[in-house]
């Protein structure tokens, strides 16, 4: 069946995007480069944890409106934490400036877990079209199941950015995805069942 898209969403998500880019195009001022760091990483990490809160949210509130919506445009929104994760490791690029500055910043976690998560983010995004789903079979949930390392790396970014004293953000984000995830895996793999009838 072939997949509607919701082009208001997209516009929607667009908009921060574009606001991003004009700043960043239209000035000199290097700190203005830096300053669109934070809001461009929090923007994709939020989508990230929205996308992925569709499934155990639609385990929870079974019938619900809104996880329904959820599961069926999360394709969107994924695609969408991965443009603003692009958009934040260019502003990146460009803030850091060489790449002799570049590599010497890898070995620091707050470094390569970013990388690392948006090495990830790439092949999903590529494999998130219906043509992907269809060629790679059953394959496709194989690779599409990378987005919880992308989800860890990027948890582990965001916290180590605050230089663990303060990691409040990050945890204040990412607590209700893993808390909904922790009640998944109890409800389909550790809760009691009754016994099998004979």
């Amino acid at each position: 069946m072939t997949r509607k898209t919701p082009y208001w969403l997209w516009a929607i998500l667009a908009l921060p995007a574009l606001g991003f880019s004009y700043d960043a195009t239209t000035t000199t001022d290097p700190s203005v480069i830096e300053g669109l760091l934070h809001p461009t990483g929090e923007m994709s990490a939020r989508l990230l944890i929205i996308t992925m809160l569709a499934s155990p949210l639609a385990l929870v509130f079974r019938g619900w409106r809104g996880p329904a919506w959820l599961k069926r445009n999360r394709r969107y929104l994924g695609v969408a934490s991965f443009g603003y994760a692009a958009l934040h490791t260019l502003f990146y690029v460009i803030e850091t400036g060489t790449l002799s500055e570049m590599l010497g910043q890898v070995p620091r976690v707050e470094i390569w877990s970013g990388w690392l998560a948006f090495a990830i983010f790439v092949p999903l995004a590529l494999t998130s079209m219906d043509a992907a789903q269809r060629r790679m079979g059953r394959h496709w949930k194989t690779v599409q199941r990378g987005t919880y390392a992308a989800a860890a790396l990027t948890l582990l970014h965001w916290a180590a950015l605050e230089d663990w004293a303060h990691p409040t953000a990050a945890l204040v984000h990412f607590a209700p995805l893993l808390i909904l995830e922790a009640y998944r895996v109890w409800y389909w793999y550790l809760r009691p069942r009754p016994p099998a009838l004979a």
